[in-house]
């Protein structure tokens, strides 16, 4: 385990960032198979930055074939401590705009072709995802937006598809009568991993467009959309610049609930707990599994 640092995850766009200091990719491994991609180790003003392409470089990856555990397991292996998850997602409300972020407080799991826990037979384990982000996080976020200059709501819910296929309309209807904001591909079971890797993390989620419920979604071209890509890949780097610092500066970070959130959650007695299993999750859970 290496120093803290700072998680990134998202797209290649987000790691372009003006003064980020020795730059190095490196490839991990990880008990759960590959990564999305190689590392991209850094400092931004002294503080510790890992950057990781959810899709791998070039958007290689659907959602539904990312390997959501390789990719949180290699960041808490490194030293990661917090993750910013920056995802595209589309707005399911008028005020929601493109180019709007949000960050995001609540999720609906919709998915159904991914692996969701490390843990599994032979160790057990049960967290709490009342709240799956990290209300810490999020407030360095929101100052941050404010600071920049960004058009940012705190508070939604990020609805969680399969994908790859987009909404029909009846899905979309749904969804908005469920009381969800956006609706993207990605960050699920990211953020339940994230959990169980007793990890801080927030979900910035950056407006591409409105869902197929809105009677003009119909007239948005690509070039619109890739317009509004290229702005909010812009507006995020802007967004990390502005939020490293002040996460980096946290004197309450060590005392935050996520960096607890396995202390009752496991299950499986220490005597019938699984030798392999044990060996596996080291990198995430190693602080329960010690004697």
């Amino acid at each position: 385990m290496r120093q803290a640092s700072i998680g990134i995850i998202g797209g290649s766009g987000v790691y372009d960032i003006a003064g980020l200091e020795n730059k190095h990719w490196e490839k991990v491994e990880s008990s759960f198979g590959e990564p999305s991609d190689e590392l991209l180790f850094g400092e931004l003003n002294g503080v510790k930055l890992v950057f990781l392409p959810r899709h791998g470089r070039g958007h290689k990856i659907p959602p539904s074939e990312i390997n959501f555990r390789a990719n949180i397991d290699a960041l808490k292996r490194v030293g990661v401590s917090d993750v910013i998850s920056v995802s595209a997602v589309g707005s399911l409300r008028e005020h929601l705009t493109p180019g709007t972020f949000v960050i995001v407080d609540q999720f609906i799991d919709r998915t159904f072709a991914r692996n969701k826990s490390f843990f599994g037979s032979g160790l057990v384990a049960h967290v709490s995802m009342a709240h799956p982000v990290c209300k810490r996080l999020g407030d360095h976020i929101e100052a941050a937006a404010w600071e920049a200059g960004i058009a940012a709501m705190r508070g939604g819910t990020y609805l969680v598809m399969e994908g790859p296929q987009f909404s029909s309309l009846a899905e979309s209807e749904l969804y908005r009568s469920w009381g969800c904001d956006v609706i993207g591909m990605t960050n699920m079971p990211e953020a339940k991993l994230a959990r169980e890797a007793e990890l801080c993390y927030a979900t910035v989620a950056m407006v591409t467009d409105y869902d197929c419920w809105h009677p003009n979604h119909d007239d948005v071209t690509v070039d619109q959309i890739i317009k509004v890509l290229l702005a909010n890949a812009d507006k995020a780097k802007t967004l990390v610049k502005h939020a490293v610092p002040r996460i980096g500066a946290d004197a309450q970070a060590c005392a935050c609930g996520c960096r607890s959130a396995l202390q009752f959650a496991l299950i499986t007695a220490p005597e019938a707990r699984d030798e392999e299993m044990k060996k596996k999750l080291q990198a995430i859970a190693g602080r329960m599994l010690k004697g």
